[in-house]
């Protein structure tokens, strides 16, 4: 049995799917069952567990020959790295006690003078690690080439958003990119070489650039000749601001690699290359294989992020997605809300501001599409692919979720989720405790194409977040004059 600990995450969301193709027992471990569920991983068993919990570990780790520890809390936000040190502990402790053989650690590449959070953070966490009893192999990559890689995406959005860069000094480090694949090689193959247990091993790639060879790289694999003009006034903080404005990787996460980017990232792989021998792909065959990879639709992704469906089978739609939402509570049921949401749209509109909704259509009409379209096939029931008004429903989720696919002109694609969930704490919201409530959520996600889905994303935001605020609003009301009006026998049922 081989534990992935860290199953959602970029690289054992592959790993799970890799181990799976090649006959193995898989227990797939993340802290939400639901998020697990999602992947469709067919033969893995699935356990939700936090390593920040360690009451949750004896079932993830329980006959467990081989554990992947794949964890990492970037985007918790400042101070993670005491978050991941913390983690760590209670992982070794754990498997220690339910007598794991190996644990095969994902670390970074470490240069010697090394000062930020992101890579001592990195190291400090394989060191607490081989602390514990078990015996650890840890295998340092830089950057991971490969859709969904947060140094990837944040390469690829720089040159597709930006015509001309002002770069800070760190383009000029350099470091040894590994494509996805080889990457997946090295840590299922490691796995069962006894040589390899209790080393730190460094992977790379063969060839050793900079960043600035990387973007340019990018650009003409894609067809695109990037300006790049380095500005010495760029510090990490600052540079950590602009790339959460011109990229969609999750600001947190932007924020911890900008700390690393600074330092040259030498990779002395000659160990694990003799004990792994494969060829190595160099880095413009790593873009080619990640960017076929999504042709193909062969990239794992969340719900939300990265699926070409939601992304309109475009490879230069960025892969993550920039986000506005707005939340309310009510008092009523779960059920009493999802009446009101499966019934918006057509005759009912959206409940709030629609003279809004009606001139975003009107333009879109003026631009040849079909932004003035309205109805829906049923007043009020919903399944896949129905049209309502504009949008497309991809996701029906009964009494929990709506996902709704963006069909308006426009520099990117879009997708609207509505969201019911129960209150976690009435009182706390001004709610009764003794009558059903829950909290409804609206958020659009947006993958910008180029500089004018950027520009396309910032004129709007300010009208999401104010639409989105009344609209749910008004569903939580609507939602409670239902409940008033329904026999509870009728709810029930």
């Amino acid at each position: 049995m081989v534990l992935v600990f860290g199953a959602t995450g970029y690289i054992g969301s592959h790993l799970v799917a890799r181990l799976l193709r090649d006959g193995v027992r898989v227990r797939a471990s993340a802290r939400s069952l639901g998020a697990l569920q999602s992947r469709g991983w067919q033969g893995a068993e699935l356990v939700a567990a936090d390593a920040l919990q360690p009451s949750t570990l004896g079932a993830a780790l329980e006959g467990v020959d081989t554990a992947y520890y794949l964890v990492h809390s970037m985007a918790a936000g400042r101070n993670f790295g005491a978050l991941d040190l913390l983690a760590a502990d209670h992982f070794a402790a754990a498997a220690a006690a339910a007598g794991v053989r190996r644990i095969v650690y994902l670390g970074g590449l470490i240069p010697a003078d090394a000062d930020s959070e992101h890579l001592t953070s990195r190291r400090d966490t394989g060191v607490r690690l081989r602390q514990g009893a078990v015996p650890v192999t840890e295998i340092r990559a830089g950057i991971i080439v490969g859709a969904g890689s947060a140094a990837y995406e944040v390469i690829r959005d720089l040159v597709n958003h930006l015509p001309v860069m002002l770069t800070p000094k760190w383009v000029q480090s350099k470091s040894g990119p590994i494509a996805l694949d080889n990457l997946l090689e090295y840590l299922v193959r490691i796995a069962t070489i006894a040589e390899a247990a209790g080393q730190v091993l460094d992977a790379a790639g063969p060839d050793y650039i900079s960043y600035e060879d990387v973007m340019r790289q990018y650009g003409e694999a894609v067809g695109r000749r990037p300006r790049i003009v380095r500005v010495p006034l760029l510090t990490p903080t600052l540079s950590a601001h602009w790339l959460g404005l011109v990229t969609a990787v999750p600001a947190n996460i932007a924020r911890a690699l900008i700390g690393g980017l600074k330092h040259d990232l030498p990779a002395d792989d000659a160990a694990l290359r003799r004990m792994v021998p494969q060829r190595l792909l160099t880095f413009k065959e790593s873009i080619q294989a990640a960017l076929e990879a999504e042709r193909t639709h062969t990239v794992a992704a969340r719900w939300t992020e990265g699926l070409m469906m939601f992304r309109d089978f475009r490879i230069d739609n960025a892969f993550y997605a920039k986000r506005a939402g707005g939340s309310a509570v009510a008092q009523a049921s779960e059920a009493s809300m999802w009446q009101v949401v499966s019934t918006l749209g057509g005759d009912n509109g959206y409940l709030y501001m629609d003279v809004l909704w009606w001139l975003r259509g009107f333009a879109d009409w003026l631009l040849g599409g079909r932004g003035l379209t309205r109805g829906r096939r049923h007043p009020t029931e919903l399944r896949l692919g129905d049209r309502i008004d504009y949008w497309t429903v991809l996701g029906v989720e009964q009494g929990r979720r709506l996902t709704l696919q963006f069909g308006m002109r426009s520099p990117g694609s879009g997708v609207l989720e509505i969201d019911i969930a129960p209150v976690a704490d009435p009182v706390g919201e001004g709610l009764s405790p003794d009558a059903p409530s829950c909290c409804v959520t609206v958020t659009a996600y947006w993958h910008p194409q180029g500089i004018w889905g950027l520009l396309y994303w910032y004129a709007l935001v300010p009208a999401h977040l104010f639409i989105f605020k009344g609209m749910t609003a008004r569903m939580a009301r609507r939602a409670e004059a239902l409940e008033q009006r329904t026999p509870s026998s009728v709810r029930v049922s």
